[in-house]
């Protein structure tokens, strides 16, 4: 069993199985336990984790393709380097390579689908060259196609950046060898052309079903990358459009200059290609199939093998023949044929050979004729250049006629990244439409309509999608009053249940909501709604605080949660001056948490009344006379307290705004002198009128048993 099964890394990534391996690492299927999803973990080979070299190729190719970020372009999430492992966390691709695509298919891909793979994989190197990082092994084995159509370019497996040096070809790149671009082949130094290159030799196959060049050996076709020059595309398969041919030999052109200078230019003639498959890129075989005259570099490193050298030495030899480093110009395409096919029934020395006598320029070489035989077809091919010119028009029509293909009856979102059905075309929603009889997401018509032939410039197919017998689409109702959703709801023919829980949600609001948000209902179906009731309220049980001091009694009640509101004093008989004489909540009574408790304190007996005399005190001695108040005559009643004058005034009250309804209690001076229960709070305000006497009169303002709001009020004329 593999070691790293089962194992959990950095107490985070839980390997479950292997997927894969490449040259340098293992690539395993994982699942992030933080963030509960699947991933791919590289984890770099455990008998290179020892060289120091490996490692820091390692390292560094973690950090190059982290810098990448792009949506055809294999994401990393994480990088980690320990001494003991280094891996790297990627995104796990459900999807196939596009070689296993192209082996399903059996043959070569229909252009259109190949121009629609290639954009994708230009725009994924156009964003990676842009930051200077080359792959350096573009080929099918490292593009993933993905179920939607969509391909991601993976396995920067040798990603340097670009002022890294870059002359070691080491054993991973020899099952890269039919892809590889002739600078890399030779040991030159490569930039992001080399990647176009390789690009371009993906199409090649993609379009023509086959490799430009075989071998018996990775040398044999290394040297044919440098030397040889591939039978075009349109040789192999006549049907393939002239100018995706042109770009397709363009991207390999030997000489790096006569190549695209970046994936930009390549994608803009993709793009106009793609507008007009009739367009004419006039790229002649000199500027695109000869080489040039860079040198060939042999590059000697420790530890790999000597490919390059071998390359370069089979390359010179090839080319002492004519004395000269550089290539001369190619064969015409009908000789290349013929070479192509003698060569197939030749061994590999005699293949090594060929260039050789091919260009010859000695003694008894046959180079006068066929430059006479060249010139003639030269003068054939510009009389039938001319002819075409004036019969093209007649002949040929002005634009190639394409078949709409059927999309009705099938389902939109199955269609719109079909690339194969779809063929070229793109399909866009007219509109969404009910309908009782044809399945949500189902296309009800189109246009133009199935087999329909239309041009090149107008391969737009626009469709009625079904909306299914759905007549309301839910939104999302979180945070709105519960009283109007509700009524909306019911105004639309829904049944509606309400639950209610406490939460931090302003009282009553809604919380959470089923359906959710774009459900399609119909008539008669259950919505139900949570709704608000405000923060959890929790309750003591009031205690008697009658008969104690008043700051003990203040002291009682705060240590319960509770709030000391008014404490006029009172004349009582009973309690001394400062005892409490009555309290507004009785003892054993639940009340809410941080509720106003109101007390009454003595100030001891009222002096205006006599108390009553005891029972040793109904007769006074006969020897004593009751002595009458100074001040007072004994058939005088005592004299009563002032009258105070009252003075009404009225005050403006806000409600809250993040209630249906509320109940409202105002106190002037410990008195309650306004109440109302179950107040709308869409009034906004009240103003009740109050009464009171002097200046700075405590006014105490209420809601649902909680005090908000404590003012002074003046209360004179």
């Amino acid at each position: 069993m593999d070691q790293y099964i089962g194992k959990l890394l950095d107490n985070r990534y839980e390997i479950l199985e292997r997927v894969g391996a490449g040259g340098m690492a293992v690539v395993y299927k994982a699942r992030c336990h933080r963030l509960n999803r699947l991933v791919a973990i590289k984890i770099l080979k455990s008998d290179l984790a020892q060289d120091a070299e490996f490692r820091r190729r390692f390292h560094d190719e973690s950090q190059a393709v982290a810098m990448l970020s792009h949506p055809n372009i294999v994401a990393v999430y994480d990088v980690s380097r320990s001494d003991e492992l280094e891996y790297i966390v990627m995104e796990l691709i459900d999807g196939i390579t596009l070689k296993q695509y192209m082996q399903k298919k059996g043959e070569a891909l229909n252009w259109r689908e190949a121009l629609h793979f290639i954009t994708q994989i230009m725009k994924a190197l156009g964003h990676a060259h842009s930051r200077g990082i080359i792959h350096r092994d573009i080929k099918p084995h490292n593009i993933m196609v993905l179920r939607d159509g969509s391909v991601k370019v993976a396995d920067f497996g040798i990603a340097r950046l670009t002022s890294a040096a870059q002359n070691t070809l080491t054993q991973e790149a020899l099952g890269s060898v039919h892809y590889i671009s002739p600078e890399q082949a030779r040991g030159s130094h490569i930039d992001a052309r080399s990647d176009i290159y390789s690009a371009g030799v993906v199409l090649y196959e993609m379009i023509t079903g086959r490799l430009p060049y075989e071998g018996d050996s990775p040398i044999s076709v290394a040297i044919q990358h440098i030397n040889s020059i591939p039978l075009s595309p349109r040789e192999i398969n006549p049907e393939i459009p002239e100018a995706l041919e042109s770009i397709t030999m363009k991207a390999m052109a030997a000489n790096m200059d006569q190549r695209y200078a970046n994936a930009d230019a390549m994608l803009a003639d993709l793009e106009e290609f793609r507008k007009n498959p009739n367009i004419n890129f006039d790229y002649t075989d000199a500027d695109l199939l000869t080489g040039g005259d860079e040198p060939t570099q042999v590059m000697e490193t420790s530890g790999s093998l000597n490919l390059r050298g071998a390359v370069a030495a089979a390359a010179a030899g090839a080319n002492a023949g004519s004395g000269h480093g550089p290539a001369a110009p190619s064969a015409p395409p009908s000789k290349r044929r013929r070479e192509r096919e003698e060569l197939d029934d030749e061994d590999e020395d005699d293949y090594e050979e060929r260039p050789r006598r091919r260009r010859s320029g000695g003694k008894g070489s046959p180079l006068p004729a066929v430059l006479a035989v060249g010139a003639i077809l030269i003068f054939l091919a510009a009389i039938g250049y001319f002819l075409w010119g004036i019969l093209s028009n007649i002949v040929v029509p002005e634009d190639v006629l394409y078949a709409t293909p059927k999309l009705v009856g099938r389902i939109y979102d199955d269609v719109k990244n079909d690339a194969v059905l779809l063929n070229g075309f793109t399909v866009e929603v007219e509109r969404t439409v009910d309908s009782e009889n044809v399945r949500e997401g189902e296309i009800i018509s189109q246009n133009p309509d199935a087999g329909e032939e239309v041009k090149s410039g107008n391969m737009n197919i626009s469709v009625v999608v079904s909306g299914g017998t759905s007549r309301f689409v839910m939104d999302d109702y979180t945070n709105q009053r519960a009283s109007q959703i509700e009524a909306l709801l019911r105004d639309k023919g829904f049944e509606v249940t309400i639950e209610t829980e406490h939460s931090d949600v302003a009282k009553g609001y809604i919380i959470r909501q089923d359906p959710a948000k774009d459900t399609r209902l119909n008539e008669g179906d259950v919505v139900t709604l949570v709704v608000s009731e405000g923060a959890e309220v929790k309750t003591v049980t009031m205690i008697t605080v009658v008969g104690q001091p008043l700051e003990r009694a203040k002291s009682m009640i705060e240590e319960l949660g509770l709030i000391v509101g008014a404490s006029p004093e009172v004349y009582d008989d009973l309690q001394p001056v400062g005892y409490v004489v009555n309290q507004s909540v009785d003892a054993g009574s639940e009340v809410a948490e941080k509720s106003i408790v109101n007390l009454q304190i003595s100030k001891g007996p009222d002096p205006g009344v006599t108390p009553s005399p005891g029972p040793d005190e109904s007769t006074p001695p006969a020897s004593e006379e009751p002595t009458p108040p100074p001040s007072e005559s004994p058939s005088q009643p005592p004299e009563s307290p002032p009258a105070v004058d009252l003075v009404t005034k009225q005050i403006s009250i806000e409600l809250p705004v993040d209630q249906d309804v509320v109940d409202v209690v105002v106190t002037v001076g410990g008195e309650t002198q306004f109440e109302e229960k179950s107040l709308d709070t869409t009034l906004r305000r009240i103003r009740p009128v109050l009464k009171g006497s002097g200046a700075g009169v405590e006014v105490c303002i209420y809601f649902d048993g909680v005090l908000a709001e404590t003012r002074y009020e003046d209360f004179v004329k």
